[in-house]
């Protein structure tokens, strides 16, 4: 279902964490050959927002996801820079508080001839109250583990820019969009614990839920695309990370 409508079934300060990718406004094709994807093996049903009413649809799901959000929690959302402006505005109209904006840059973006190649996504972290905020500083590396070359790993890995690889489904059916696992295992290990709910508005393929499961974390999604749902389910239930076309 549409995850306003959803989001307004549940009570208020249930939900943990907050992971979500939404629309990104820009006439995304998802029936096009995206990143060089064969069409066949990509989902159609995208659905994407209109430019105008962007900020609008922003501000609507945000502020139920504030209402839902514990005072604890904490969300992470990703964006595109077109309209990066209206993500901005709408969290600070609804009344979140921004603790970093972090970068994710991935391996290849699209060729372009004219401008520089956009090879990476905004994440906006953010959470209601600063002095309850939920945040697990070392349960990926202790403070004495150390890289290859003698530095800090837990220093290294809560900067702010992530670079992490997308994910190549070849052969396998897919979303037009999907975070990297190793992406939402991070965000899910820094932000939440065992048994905590943690909540993806806007679906796609499941991913959210799927590594949530991974980590016995309990999950809830909407998706408004009857097959993106179907896909997740099918993927949640069966315990299959990847599905063959």
């Amino acid at each position: 279902m549409n995850c306003i409508e959803g989001m307004t079934k549940l009570p208020s300060k249930k939900i943990d964490l907050i992971v979500t990718d939404p629309p990104f406004a820009i006439e995304f094709h998802a029936i096009k050959q995206n990143y060089n994807r064969k069409a066949s093996r990509v989902m159609q049903g995208y659905n994407e927002i209109k430019k105008k009413d962007y900020y609008d649809f922003t501000r609507n799901w945000m502020e139920q996801a504030f209402r839902i959000l514990k005072d604890s929690g904490s969300m992470y959302v990703f964006s595109g820079w077109n309209n990066l402006k209206d993500i901005l505005s709408a969290l600070d109209d609804v009344g979140f508080i921004t603790i970093n904006h972090i970068i994710w840059k991935y391996q290849f973006g699209v060729v372009t001839k004219k401008k520089f190649v956009t090879s990476h996504y905004h994440c906006l972290y953010v959470c209601k109250n600063e002095k309850k905020r939920n945040f697990y500083p070392f349960v990926r590396f202790s403070k004495t583990e150390k890289t290859e070359s003698g530095g800090s790993l837990h220093y290294k890995d809560k900067e702010d820019v992530w670079d992490i690889k997308r994910e190549y489904w070849t052969g396998d059916q897919k979303t037009p969009t999907k975070l990297p696992g190793d992406l939402v295992k991070k965000i899910l290990e820094y932000s939440s614990k065992r048994d905590d709910i943690v909540l993806d508005p806007f679906l796609g393929s499941g991913q959210v839920a799927m590594i949530a499961k991974q980590l016995n974390r309990k999950y809830v999604g909407f998706e408004i695309v009857k097959k993106y749902h179907d896909f997740a389910k099918k993927r949640l239930e069966k315990n299959m990370y990847r599905v063959k076309a």
